[in-house]
C-alpha cells in the first residue's frame, strides 16, 4: 500500500463528504435525537465504500451499459428529496411538545435504515462524488487504486461516525422546542435546495 496515494484517497473522500447535503443531515438529526445512531452511521459509512469500489473498479463499464440511469436518479432523487423536505418542515411547525429531544425510540430502526438509505442511495449526488469524482480521481494512480480507495473508505467512516456522535452531545440545545424547530427547517430547505438543483432549477 502506498501511504502517500492512501492521503491522498483520505484527503478527497473527505473533502467532497462534509459538505451539508441530504444524507449529512439526516445523520445529523438522528445523533441530535440519539437515535439508533451506530446503525445510520454504519448504514451510510457502509454504503459510500461500496459506491467508492465500484466507482474505482468499475464507472466506465456501467455508464457504457446503462446511459438512462443518470436521468432515472436525477427525477426519482429530487422527488423523494422534495418529499422528505414537506415531512421536515412539517415536523418543525408541530406542537412543542412533539419535538421535545427526550422523544427518544419516536422512530423503528426498521424505518429509520430505510430513510437513511433512500436518501443515500436516491441521490444523484451520492454517486457523482463517489462513483464518478472518485473513480475518476483513482485512474491518475495506476496499480494503487486499492490505496486510494482505502483512504477514502476511511475517511467516509470517520466522518459519518464523528457526526453522529459529535450531535449527541447538541442534546441540551435541543432541549429547546424551538431548537428542533430551526434544526427540522434547516433539514427541509437543504433537502428542497438538493431537489432544485437536480431538476435544473438553480
Amino acid at each position: 500500500m502506498s501511504i502517500s496515494v492512501y492521503f491522498t484517497g483520505f484527503t478527497m473522500g473527505l473533502s467532497l463528504i462534509v459538505a451539508i447535503g441530504a444524507q449529512n443531515a439526516f445523520v445529523l438529526r438522528q445523533g441530535v435525537r440519539n437515535e439508533h445512531v451506530f446503525a445510520i452511521c454504519l448504514a451510510c459509512a457502509l454504503s459510500d465504500a461500496l459506491l467508492i469500489v465500484v466507482g474505482i473498479t468499475s464507472f466506465r463499464q456501467i455508464a457504457a451499459v446503462l446511459p438512462w440511469l443518470d436521468a432515472l436518479m436525477r427525477y426519482g432523487g429530487a422527488i423523494f428529496l422534495m418529499w422528505y423536505g414537506a415531512r421536515s418542515l412539517r415536523s418543525a411547525l408541530r406542537s412543542s411538545g412533539a419535538l421535545a429531544v427526550g422523544e427518544v425510540g419516536a422512530s423503528s430502526l426498521r424505518k429509520a435504515l430505510l430513510t437513511c438509505l433512500a436518501l443515500t442511495w436516491l441521490n444523484p449526488h451520492v454517486y457523482l462524488d463517489t462513483v464518478v469524482l472518485l473513480g475518476t480521481i483513482s485512474t491518475g494512480f495506476p496499480g494503487l487504486e486499492a490505496s486510494f480507495a482505502a483512504g477514502a473508505v476511511t475517511a467516509s467512516f470517520l466522518f459519518f461516525f464523528s457526526l453522529g456522535y459529535g450531535a449527541t452531545k447538541l442534546r441540551p440545545i435541543f432541549a429547546n422546542p424551538a431548537a428542533w424547530r430551526v434544526l427540522e427547517g434547516l433539514v427541509a430547505v437543504t433537502m428542497w435546495l438538493i431537489a432544485f438543483k437536480l431538476l435544473g432549477g438553480l
